[in-house]
């Protein structure tokens, strides 16, 4: 369970898994919020689209069509491997299912067969729309199904979540059949191998500089700052990179190029502190309430206080159910151990 991530560190995830991204117009406020809420978020559902053609796909999921307005996902994977980003937020792609598979999603154990639609599922997944005819026939490209592969690995990696909340829609809906054309059991193992190891990188922004590095478009109010921390990359490196020099001016419109983060070798996290517990107030409540901001466990608007309290409470006890980390041996335990320190501080710091 978690807070949604942002629009950039989506965009960031993609990126690093080695993923082409297509930002298309307004995808970053393109929502059905006003339907209900987003969040929080439990797993990545995978759909095909019924459609043949990627401009007539991208605008179908963007609009939507008579009986279910757009967005229709999150992101729309194409037949040559590019994902088109289409909303951000709350979209209509997952509907009503079973709510006992949403909770073995949660508890990251064996679905069981969808026999009921008693869940809003468009609440708690994230969505990919891919591109086929879903008639059995029509092929899965070697480039769509490795996108696939890696924007599900990407948001797993993102909320430190296993390959285990990673569904098919036929797995969430009775009756529905997508994706048609390969096993999820299949693709769970895949994103499973690929968990296991480092993003990959190599996937820029279309028309970016690909290879080790990816393409940051300057916006009105950017600076290298506040562009570093969005990409989580120092901005001194995205100076160097760009050959920005003093007094590192950019411009609306600019393109950044943004370098790959390079490992120091083994990720070593902070000594934990002695004292943080909940409802007490410590200076370390700060660090804990970051690395849970940027793993997307607490929400961004939450200042960071010495206190640890509510929400802080609520966030670690939602981290330690997701990854059976209970210090206290109670089913929603808020106190953050050693174990549980050490694995937030990896996930949010270590790749």
């Amino acid at each position: 369970m978690a807070t949604p991530i942002s629009a950039d560190r989506l965009v960031t995830a993609l990126r690093a898994e080695g993923v082409r991204v297509v930002e298309r117009s307004g995808w970053r406020s393109h929502n059905r919020n006003h339907k209900g809420p987003f969040g929080p978020v439990n797993g990545v559902m995978i759909h095909h689209t019924v459609t043949s053609g990627t401009s007539n796909t991208v605008g179908i999921v963007e609009r939507g069509y008579a009986g279910l307005p757009g967005p229709l996902c999150h992101g729309m994977i194409a037949k040559d491997g590019t994902v088109h980003l289409i909303g951000h937020g709350r979209t209509n792609h997952a509907g009503r299912g079973d709510g006992d598979v949403l909770r073995a999603v949660i508890a990251e154990r064996a679905l069981p067969p969808a026999n009921e639609a008693n869940t809003d599922g468009n609440t708690h997944f994230y969505g990919f729309e891919c591109e086929n005819r879903g008639d059995g026939t029509d092929p899965w490209p070697k480039a769509q199904l490795d996108a696939i592969e890696r924007a599900a690995t990407a948001l797993c990696r993102a909320h430190g979540w296993s390959a285990a909340s990673v569904i098919g829609h036929k797995e969430w809906q009775p009756g529905k059949v997508d994706p048609k054309g390969f096993t999820m059991g299949w693709l769970r193992d895949r994103v499973s191998a690929r968990l296991k190891s480092k993003p990959s990188g190599g996937g820029g922004s279309a028309g970016g500089s690909g290879g080790g590095s990816s393409t940051y478009v300057v916006r009105s109010g950017d600076t290298l700052s506040s562009i570093g921390k969005k990409l989580g990359v120092r901005w001194e490196l995205l100076a160097q990179a760009n050959k920005i020099k003093a007094p590192f001016v950019i411009k609306p419109g600019q393109k950044i190029t943004v370098p790959r983060k390079v490992s120091g070798g083994s990720y070593s996290p902070p000594p934990f502190p002695d004292g943080l517990a909940p409802g007490r107030s410590s200076p370390s409540a700060k660090g804990l309430q970051k690395a849970l901001k940027d793993t997307g466990w607490l929400d961004r608007s939450v200042p960071l206080s010495d206190n640890y309290g509510p929400q802080t409470q609520r966030a670690v006890a939602g981290f330690n159910r997701k990854h059976n980390l209970f210090t206290t041996g109670r089913p929603n335990d808020p106190a953050i151990g050693r174990s549980g320190w050490k694995l937030l501080h990896q996930l949010a710091y270590g790749k």
